[in-house]
């Protein structure tokens, strides 16, 4: 009996509702063979999926994009990897095609909470780019889903794969060679795709501008607000959503310690005044129980060879980047560590684990959501010039 059959079976018995990732994971296994649904088609889908595509387990089967050019301009650079796949510009059509056992999520951040749970209802394993959610009330629809779907969900801190990662955090952290930690500072700098002049262009035919709004604030179209989304808050939190995210989330795992108690951003629009509504420069500091962490980012041209998170001991200093390690003791020599991992094919490897084998993923909703929560408060700080704690959230 192959995949297909056995889930209409197990339905018709009612058994299919006493599935778990793990049951799941049995079925898949039959075939050692994941159909994969990629909905949005932009620059972070092509990067992500190309770790995908090197996992022979994949099958790259759908894709779902509101604008045409884009699924074409996508299926082009995977030319060698689809095979008539199935392309829908509405992903209800995506998600109710029962051959489907998992989709990779990568659309504008407003849409990440509605995709995610509608998949998870659909019975699809679903890897969901970060940021996890865009507004932090609206997490509890994402947890719901979850909770009742049993399916695997991966959250899109692909750090959370890294060999490298996770032998930092056991040599220096868990074993206490670096001391007690109490500043961390995370800098990221220099994002061209973010400080583009993008001038006024008519909308195309094939471009679905009312699928790409969703829940957002409905308005005339802007070619700029497509082409540009993570410069305006109604779809994205610029660098604080993409970058803070990140290095918060690193911070957090190697200090055990994802409970933020006030956050604190000052920012603004300092070089490009036009075609933005989120900060082109921001700081940001978050308060913890023993430690702060000190945030800096901006889309301009400032050199940045080697983004960072630098961890300040009592006993030495940790320069953690994606690319390995720096050790500096307070006494002896420096201790530099590389790394060659791709770490999209990890973490993308990572869910296929998953998904076949039963496996936990490595970025669980949890920590997806751990990750947004400094996030959310330091954006609600940036926007309402306060200091903001977690109860200013809900």
């Amino acid at each position: 009996m192959n995949r297909r059959k056995f889930l209409t079976a197990a339905a018709a018995t009612g058994a299919a509702t006493a599935f778990t990732a793990r049951s799941y994971a049995s079925i898949l296994g039959a075939n050692d063979r994941v159909n994969l649904g990629v909905i949005g088609l932009g620059r972070r889908a092509t990067a992500v999926t190309g770790g995908f595509v090197k996992d022979p387990r994949v099958k790259l089967a759908a894709l779902c994009d509101v604008y045409g050019a884009q699924t074409t301009q996508f299926q082009k650079h995977f030319a060698a990897n689809l095979s008539s796949p199935l392309i829908s510009v509405r992903y209800q059509e995506l998600l109710s095609n029962k051959d489907i056992d998992s989709v990779f999520i990568a659309t504008p951040d407003h849409l990440h909470v509605q995709l995610g749970s509608d998949a998870l209802d659909a019975g699809k394993n679903v890897y969901l780019e970060k940021p996890t959610v865009h507004d932090w009330k609206s997490r509890h629809r994402l947890e719901k889903a979850a909770a009742a779907s049993k399916r695997v969900l991966q959250c899109g801190t692909q750090q959370r794969s890294g060999d490298h990662y996770a032998q930092a955090k056991q040599e220096f952290f868990d074993s206490g060679k670096l001391g007690s930690v109490v500043l961390v500072r995370a800098i990221w700098n220099n994002f061209p795709w973010q400080r583009r002049d993008v001038p006024p262009a008519p909308k195309p035919d094939d471009l679905n501008w009312d699928l790409f709004l969703g829940p957002a604030p409905k308005v005339p179209y802007e070619y700029v607000r497509y082409t540009s989304w993570r410069s305006f808050p109604d779809y994205g939190s610029g660098v604080l959503a993409d970058i803070l995210t990140h290095w918060v989330d690193v911070a957090q795992w190697m200090l055990n310690d994802d409970k933020p108690k006030r956050a604190s951003s000052l920012g603004g629009i300092y070089n490009l005044h036009q075609n933005r509504e989120n900060p082109d420069t921001v700081s940001a500091i978050v308060q913890y129980d023993k430690w702060n962490l000190s945030f800096e980012s901006s889309v301009l041209s400032i050199r940045d060879d080697h983004p960072a998170v630098l961890f300040e001991g009592t006993n030495g200093l940790l320069n953690l980047t994606r690319g390995g390690y720096t050790y500096t003791p307070n006494e002896g020599d420096p201790v530099n560590f590389k790394s060659t991992q791709n770490l999209e094919v990890a973490h993308t490897k990572n869910f296929l684990d998953a998904v076949i084998t039963g496996s936990k993923p490595s970025a669980p909703l949890s920590a997806g959501l751990s990750a947004t929560l400094p996030v959310e408060m330091s954006l609600k700080s940036y926007w309402s010039q306060k200091v903001v704690s977690q109860a200013d959230l809900d």
